[in-house]
């Protein structure tokens, strides 16, 4: 049942249950399988622009991930393998809609055309989030669970009573289906029909606790219904799969139908953060189970058995994601000015006499110094 028919079965409860097995195009080795979802699949073209920007975004997450073990970040969560789930997101977003992304998500970031330095500003150690928010339509990167999705809802709604088609899109872990603000989120945006689509990547562990030990329900993507929302469940590494799920996703709440929560089954090749141990907590057979469902690997055989692929274009698109990386290097490599006064800038907009006084004595210093040298 797609997320259309769900909206117009009159069968209480069941209109908003999704697919009693994760929608699924393609299998782990990328050869297409039957499937019994009737969304459309998306276009060559779109999935060859997917194709394009998922490898981008694994050079970019390499890239990273290496920059924190040189020490140019002071922490960064991979998301190596749950590609197919962001990019699938951002595609199914038009430039005036909003995304807000937690702190795994700076793949999704990337796709909606931010500067690779500025999204990595904050992970640096900034004290902003390093790129305009209003002019990417993308909020900061929220670190706590869940608090992200009541800002979705409430933007949303706002837009939605404008008259607006803006619609949110708010990214969440499994871990965060545990947190009193997710359920608020999901209440509020159903009973005000405000336009988001909700999408869990369920990547199996917050942090070291496994999904069996959060919630015994038989999906993440069930939770919907007890809020009266669509709801439908998707193979997370399956990008034909994923990019189809949001792209109707999308459509769906946009044409007023109210929000939609999607989980996306993925997983977490990579530890939680450069300060994880993963060998803790799951062995390497599981990690192993996983890397033979890379989503990369199955779009690209998908598209080379099409004739859309070969090695040359492959091999092009790695030349442009390494130079993408080179880039980010010698962005990440500059050291950036640091002006001690802005820890009084964009606290209050009339300053208290106590930071007043703190900054007086901090420009003195400064000055003192200054007279010094």
């Amino acid at each position: 049942m797609t997320l259309v028919e769900q909206h117009s079965d009159t069968r209480a409860y069941q209109k908003f249950l999704p697919a009693d097995d994760a929608v699924q195009y393609l299998d782990p080795a990328g050869e297409l399988t039957h499937s019994d979802a009737r969304y459309p699949r998306p276009s060559d073209e779109r999935l060859l622009e997917m194709h394009r920007m998922m490898v981008l975004g694994r050079r970019f997450d390499q890239q990273a991930t290496a920059l924190t073990k040189q020490g140019r970040l002071a922490v960064y969560p991979s998301s190596r393998g749950q590609e197919a789930c962001q990019i699938s997101a951002a595609m199914s977003l038009r430039p005036s809609d909003w995304m807000f992304p937690t702190y795994r998500d700076s793949v999704a970031i990337a796709a909606r055309g931010v500067d690779q330095v500025q999204l990595l500003s904050m992970l640096a150690g900034d004290w902003h989030c390093g790129f305009d928010p209003a002019a990417h339509r993308t909020a900061p990167q929220c670190t706590p669970l869940a608090t992200q999705l009541l800002h979705a809802a409430g933007l949303a709604h706002g837009e939605h009573r404008k008259g607006n088609d803006t619609i949110a899109l708010a990214f969440c872990g499994d871990g965060a289906t545990s947190e009193g603000d997710f359920h608020e989120a999901l209440n509020f945006a159903a009973v005000f029909k405000a336009p988001v689509v909700f999408l869990v990547q369920n990547n199996g562990f917050a942090i070291s606790v496994p999904l069996a030990k959060q919630s015994v329900a038989p999906s993440l993507a069930h939770k919907g219904v007890g809020y009266g929302m669509g709801s439908e469940q998707v193979d997370g590494n399956d990008p034909v799969a994923m990019l189809a799920v949001m792209d109707e996703a999308a459509n769906f709440v946009r044409a007023g139908n109210g929000p939609v929560i999607v989980e996306a089954h993925t997983y977490r090749i990579d530890a939680h953060t450069n300060a994880d141990d993963a060998t803790r907590y799951r062995d390497s057979a599981e990690v192993d189970l996983w890397l033979n469902r890379d989503p990369l690997d199955r779009l690209q055989h998908y598209l080379r058995n099409k004739g859309l692929l070969d090695d040359a274009s492959i091999d092009a698109l790695n030349a442009e994601a390494d130079a993408a990386a080179a880039e980010l290097r010698a962005g990440m490599n500059t050291d950036r000015p640091i002006d001690p006064l802005d820890l009084f800038r964009h606290v209050f907009a009339e300053p208290t006499p106590q930071l007043r006084e703190q900054q007086a004595q901090i420009e003195a210093e400064l000055a003192a110094e200054s007279e010094e040298s």
